[in-house]
C-alpha cells in the first residue's frame, strides 16, 4: 500500500515557487498582517516524515519480501504501519484548507501542480530506470512504454493503467480532493462555506455506495473522504478555536464513518494466511485523530525544531520513491546480505535519495515551473 501522497506541508522556501505555509494565530492572539511572517507549522512536517517512514517499514519488513518473519517485533509493527496513509490523508485535509484560505482559485490550482509535479515526474522516471534495468519484484516483467507515459500524467488510475509504483494509488484520492475542494475555493473560503462543503461531501459519501451512480462514487470517494473531512475540521478548530462546536460534531461523525470503512481497508491489507486486528487498526487511527486534535488545539506548538522542515520536505519524494525500487532491490540482494544490515542500508539510501531529490530536483524545478505558469503574454 501506501498513502498521501501527498501534498507538501512544510513552508517551502521562495525558490520552491510557493509562499511559506503559515500557522494561523490561535483565537485571542493578534493575527499577523498581510506582509508579516508567520510561524511555520513544523509539527506537521514531523508527522509527515513519521508517516512516510512507517509506510516504508510496512513495505520493507513484509514476510513476502523476505520469505518469512525475519524481523520479529518490527515485522509485527510493520503489519499495521500502512496506517500512516490514513494520517497522511488527515494532514492533507488540514493543509489544503489552510493553504487555500485567502488565495484565488488560479493560484490554488497552480500551487497544487507546483507542489506535486516536479518530485513525482522525477520519481516516475527513476522508478522506470530501475525497473527496466532489473525487472519488477517477484519475477514480473518490466514496464511498457504506454504504462510509463500514462503514469507521467498522474491519472493512471482513472485511465485504467497500472501504477508504475503501487504507492501511487493514493495520488488519485488526493487529486480528487483537490478538484472538489477547488469548487468551494473558487468563491472564496469562509468558515461557513467550508463547513457546508464538508457536510455536503459527507452526505454524498453516505449516498454514493448504494446510489448506482459511478460518477458519484468516484467524486465522493466514500472510503477515504472521512479522513480528508476530519483534517479540514481540525484546521477549522485551529483557526476558530475549540469552542467552535460544529466542527467537533462533524469530526465525531467522520470518525464513525471511518471506523465502518476501516473494516474494508483492513481486508484489503490482509495478506493470505494472516489476520489483522480491526481493533488494533482502529486504535492506531484513533491515536492519529488524537494527535491531530492536539495540533488543532495548539498543544504541540512547542515542537518547532528547524530540522523538521527538512525532514518534512523529504517525506513526499520518500513516499514516491521507496516501494517499487526498494522492494526490487531487497528481493535482489536479500540472499547475499544480512537482513538487518540490508534493511537499515536500504532505508538510509532512500532517505538520502529523498533529500537529494528535494534539494536538487524538486526545489529548483518548482521555482522554474512557477515562473512559467505565472508568465503572462505582454499586451499588444
Amino acid at each position: 500500500m501506501s498513502l498521501q501522497p501527498f501534498p507538501r506541508l512544510l513552508g517551502a522556501r521562495p525558490e520552491n515557487g510557493e509562499r511559506p505555509l503559515a500557522l494561523p494565530s490561535l483565537p485571542g492572539q493578534p493575527r499577523p498582517g498581510p506582509g508579516a511572517a508567520r510561524p511555520r507549522l513544523r509539527i506537521l512536517d514531523g508527522l509527515r516524515i513519521v508517516a512516510a517512514v512507517v509506510v516504508l517499514l510496512h513495505h520493507y519488513t513484509r514476510p513476502s519480501v523476505w520469505g518469512g518473519d525475519t524481523f520479529g517485533w518490527l515485522t509485527v509493527v510493520g503489519r499495521y504501519s500502512w496506517l500512516g496513509v490514513e494520517l497522511f490523508f488527515m494532514i492533507s485535509g488540514f493543509v489544503i484548507c489552510m493553504s487555500a484560505w485567502g488565495r484565488p482559485l488560479g493560484s490554488y490550482l497552480r500551487s497544487r501542480v507546483i507542489r506535486l509535479g516536479p518530485a513525482y515526474w522525477f520519481c516516475v522516471l527513476a522508478t522506470m530506470a530501475v525497473l527496466l534495468a532489473v525487472g519488477k519484484p517477484f519475477g514480473g516483467a518490466g514496464p511498457g512504454l504506454s504504462q510509463i507515459l500514462t503514469n507521467l500524467t498522474m491519472f493512471q488510475t482513472p485511465l485504467g493503467s497500472s501504477e508504475l509504483d503501487l504507492s501511487y494509488w493514493t495520488l488519485w484520492s488526493e487529486v480528487r480532493f483537490y478538484l472538489i475542494f477547488a469548487v468551494v475555493a473558487w468563491t472564496g473560503l469562509t468558515y461557513r462555506k467550508v463547513l457546508n462543503f464538508c457536510w455536503i461531501w459527507t452526505v454524498a459519501s453516505l449516498l454514493a455506495p448504494s446510489s448506482g451512480l459511478p460518477i458519484l462514487n468516484v467524486l465522493a470517494n466514500p472510503v477515504y473522504s472521512p479522513l480528508f473531512i476530519s483534517g479540514i475540521c481540525f484546521y477549522l478548530i485551529r483557526r476558530e478555536g475549540p469552542r467552535a462546536g460544529e466542527p467537533w460534531v462533524l469530526l465525531a461523525f467522520s470518525w464513525l464513518l471511518m471506523q465502518r470503512w476501516l473494516n474494508d481497508i483492513v481486508q484489503w491489507n490482509t495478506v493470505k494466511g494472516d489476520r489483522l486486528s480491526w481493533e488494533m487498526c482502529l486504535f492506531v487511527v484513533t491515536v492519529c485523530y488524537a494527535v491531530m486534535a492536539a495540533v488543532a488545539l495548539g498543544w504541540l506548538d512547542r515542537i518547532d525544531w528547524r530540522w523538521l522542515s527538512v525532514a518534512g520536505a523529504m517525506s513526499y519524494p520518500l513516499y514516491l520513491l521507496h516501494q517499487q525500487i526498494g522492494v526490487t532491490l531487497l528481493e535482489k540482494w536479500r540472499r547475499d546480505v544480512e537482513p538487518w544490515t540490508l534493511l537499515l542500508s536500504a532505508t538510509a539510501v532512500m532517505l538520502l535519495a529523498s533529500w537529494l531529490i528535494q534539494r536538487f530536483v524538486e526545489r529548483p524545478v518548482a521555482g522554474r515551473l512557477k515562473r512559467f505558469l505565472e508568465t503572462r503574454p505582454k499586451a499588444s
